[in-house]
């Protein structure tokens, strides 16, 4: 699906190039604009060295389509065997987004563009995920975080259960998440995953980003098989979408982008 930011002035903020994509409040919106919505953000500010925080063995792209895109990808992970079943032809790098990074050095001055998908809400200490990102953004690049938030019902459930009741529920719902499988499940923390732009920006500023925009997304596709569940949650998060309810966000886009030379 294609995504473009209309033309708007290069000193335009990250809030007013993201509402040019005209986002839907369903996280339905989130999942199927975030690879287009990468793209955009590339073409919109001239990046092309992005590195994807725990891609792991399901990245973004082939080789083949970063390559026809223009993008320089290199996929990040702290487990060496996610990223030994990465696509091949991709670079790999890795290490802990939350960690000593002084092993860490990016070619060219930085990464213009990093990114991730589910990965926040597993990553022990995001405060200082959010302070190395910005160490290894090259002037102007743009981060982009997109995770699962509390206190939403279901992952509020998820944080507060015992994780083997947890993972048993969701194994139950999503068979190909089990052992074994091509989906699994990691311990979540949920640390910094909120949809709220007054919790989040303070942590992101001390990080020492400037330019900052949360997007908050409601809704979810657990409940798709329970109908009269399925409605009823609709309707809730319809309602707290239209009343721009934070506390109850499904799934938030975060996006940062260091200040430029």
């Amino acid at each position: 699906m294609e995504t473009a930011i209309p033309q708007t002035p290069a000193q335009a903020t990250l809030r007013q190039s993201f509402a040019a994509l005209a986002p839907h409040w369903h996280s339905d919106w989130a999942w199927e604009h975030y690879e287009s919505t990468i793209l955009a953000l590339a073409r919109h500010y001239g990046l092309h060295r992005v590195c994807e925080i725990g891609g792991g063995r399901d990245p973004l792209f082939t080789a083949e389509q970063a390559a026809e895109h223009g993008i320089e990808l290199v996929v990040n992970d702290i487990d060496a065997g996610e990223l030994a079943l990465a696509p091949p032809g991709l670079h790999t790098a890795r290490f802990d987004i939350a960690g000593d990074l002084s092993g860490v050095r990016p070619a060219d001055g930085g990464f213009d563009m990093m990114v991730s998908r589910m990965v926040f809400e597993h990553v022990d200490g995001v405060e200082r995920a959010w302070r190395n990102i910005h160490a290894l953004l090259a002037p102007g690049g743009v981060a982009l975080a997109f995770f699962p938030t509390l206190w939403a019902p279901v992952f509020a459930l998820n944080h507060m259960l015992p994780e083997k009741v947890s993972r048993a529920i969701v194994h139950a719902l999503f068979p190909r998440r089990r052992s074994g499988g091509d989906d699994p499940i990691f311990p979540a923390f949920y640390d910094g995953c909120r949809g709220s732009a007054r919790r989040l920006t303070p942590m992101l500023n001390r990080a020492g980003f400037r330019d900052v925009h949360v997007q908050p997304f409601w809704g979810h596709g657990y409940f798709e098989r329970m109908p009269g569940l399925r409605q009823l949650d609709h309707g809730f998060n319809a309602l707290a979408a239209a009343a721009d309810w934070r506390l109850v966000t499904t799934y938030a886009y975060v996006l940062a982008r260091k200040e430029p030379a």
